[in-house]
């Protein structure tokens, strides 16, 4: 079982089936590469204006990943956000705001191993590896 895994069977009891486990992936993904909210540096400028700036900053610098709290999560995405990913995850909020804080972090890391937001036609060429590894 890959870091997802992990992750979501601590939060979840051990109960995350693997649709979860795609479903929270897939969502993560999506916020990164979602060209409508500026991908991964739209969701960097988002961080930015909820005052959450340096802790996302650390998970693309190449030094160590400052954490984020679920509810530093919820203030970035937005509860109603939060509540949606839940709801197709067929998890509580909380639960799906804990994996989130644990998942979130990793993938952005794992998409910038420069240390750089590289442009999106660079960023798709990993996706693929990037759901091996998470697999």
């Amino acid at each position: 079982m890959g870091l997802l895994g992990d992750i979501l069977k601590q939060v979840a009891g051990g109960s995350a089936a693997p649709e979860q486990h795609n479903v929270l992936l897939d969502t993560v993904l999506g916020l990164i590469t979602n060209p409508q909210s500026g991908g991964l540096q739209g969701l960097l400028e988002n961080f930015k204006q909820k005052g959450l700036g340096d802790i996302f900053s650390s998970w693309i610098s190449t030094g160590q990943n400052l954490p984020v709290s679920p509810a530093q999560l919820q203030q970035a995405l937005g509860k109603g956000q939060i509540q949606q990913i839940a709801q197709k995850a067929g998890l509580s909020q909380e639960d799906a705001a804990q994996a989130l804080s644990r998942l979130l972090p990793e993938v952005v890391d794992k998409m910038t191993p420069k240390g750089t937001i590289q442009p999106n036609d660079l960023m798709g060429e990993g996706l693929s590896a990037l759901k091996k590894l998470f697999s």
